[in-house]
């Protein structure tokens, strides 16, 4: 087919669209779930906890599972596992089978994105990959868009367990495209059980592994908290009925979709200047870093229009150093190893949002949210200091 790769493009970007409207589905309906199983603001961390734990986890499984069943069968089955989890929540009846479903729909979703930078290895050149992960991450951004307005619509008109049976069958009809397009290529050759462990444990010896994963673990825990909370942030902290939130609650998650594509062109657009292609990557990842403290100046506001100002200036930062960030993988690792390595990084993503979750809980139960903001200001130059030092290696083309 002509062009089957921007297809291919197309359906990775509404993959993590449905991806995301079934993640914020529960954020979004929490201020009213919240109420009516009686949770604190711990029961409910412990409950996105129980998300995290298994998206977190399955970051290093699913990884494996691309690189071993290929890119068409190892993504199909996870969104046909996340979907049927979300559809489940709508039977809940209690914290622990809140809880449960969560754990089991964070076992499907994290696989989205290990599949998704396997495929824009196999399909795209180092010039396009880019801007691909961007349409990948703006996916994430089209989703938590696309889920306020929705899900307060369908929460007020059929109620909150309709709502996670109608978003979770979305995911059931984008199955039929993906199987009938996606085509795996060829394989090079057949590599033993123990040669692929001993491969991937050799990963854990390489700097640039520890540079990614490190990066990811201090920057990723402002995007949970925007995903997580920031529905409750203005509803509770900043007075928003929720149907002003759900009709405002869009507005940073479209800045980070904008971060997202524009993140990805720019380096795509220094390399074909001529850019070296990590260069190229690094140089477009510290000015979005150094916006970040202006997150400090949120909780001094009292003014709703400044914050959310800031909030999406924060939001399309963060997408633009995540995409970037993320492409880097597809830059300076083979191939067959793309879909490991791409889980031993994200692991670190989950594994910073579930400790910053758990914080967050704490944080908002015994004091306000203030000090979050504050700490999510310097994340990220954290981060890239961290990631600066670490991944030096000069770029190669994957074979």
């Amino acid at each position: 087919m002509k062009n089957l790769r921007w297809y291919i493009a197309a359906l990775l970007f509404l993959s993590t669209v449905i991806n995301y409207i079934d993640r914020q589905a529960l954020s979004v309906v929490a201020p009213v779930l919240t109420k009516e199983l009686h949770l604190s603001p711990v029961a409910y961390a412990n409950i996105l906890q129980a998300f995290l734990v298994a998206y977190t986890v399955m970051y290093l499984v699913s990884g494996i599972l691309v690189d071993r069943f290929g890119t068409r069968l190892a993504l199909g089955g996870f969104v046909l596992w996340w979907s049927v989890s979300n559809m489940l929540h709508g039977l809940v009846n209690s914290a622990m089978q809140l809880g449960a479903f969560r754990f089991l729909l964070g076992l499907g979703e994290s696989g989205n994105f290990m599949a998704a930078c396997k495929a824009t290895s196999e399909c795209f050149p180092a010039k396009e990959r880019a801007f691909v992960n961007g349409l990948v991450n703006a996916g994430a951004a089209a989703g938590a868009i696309i889920a306020g307005p929705l899900i307060v619509w369908l929460n007020f008109t059929y109620g909150w367990r309709s709502t996670f049976v109608a978003t979770g069958a979305l995911g059931l009809f984008w199955l039929i495209p993906w199987l009938l397009l996606y085509k795996d290529p060829p394989a090079t050759e057949s590599t033993p059980a123990g040669s692929r462990l001993a491969a991937w444990v050799g990963l854990l010896g390489l700097r640039q592994t520890w540079g990614l994963f490190l990066a990811r673990f201090f920057s990723s825990p402002v995007w949970w908290f925007y995903l997580f909370w920031l529905p409750k942030y203005l509803v509770e902290q900043r007075g928003f009925t929720m149907q002003q939130m759900g009709l405002l609650v869009w507005l940073p998650y479209a800045f980070a979709d904008l971060g997202s594509v524009i993140g990805g062109w720019l380096s795509g657009h220094l390399i074909k200047r001529g850019w070296n292609v990590l260069k190229a990557r690094t140089a477009c990842m510290l000015p979005f870093a150094m916006v970040m403290p202006l997150s400090v100046l949120i909780p001094w506001t009292s003014s709703s229009v400044i914050a959310m100002a800031v909030i999406s200036i924060v939001a399309f930062s963060h997408m633009g150093w995540m995409t970037n960030l993320t492409t880097v993988t597809n830059d300076i690792y083979p191939r067959p190893v793309v879909g490991s390595v791409a889980g031993i990084a994200a692991f670190g993503n989950g594994l910073g949002g579930a400790v910053f979750t758990w914080a967050t809980g704490q944080i908002v139960q015994h004091f306000n949210y203030d000090a979050i903001f504050v700490i999510m200001g310097f994340l990220h130059p954290i981060s890239f200091l961290l990631y600066r030092y670490l991944v030096r290696t000069e770029v190669h083309e994957p074979a």
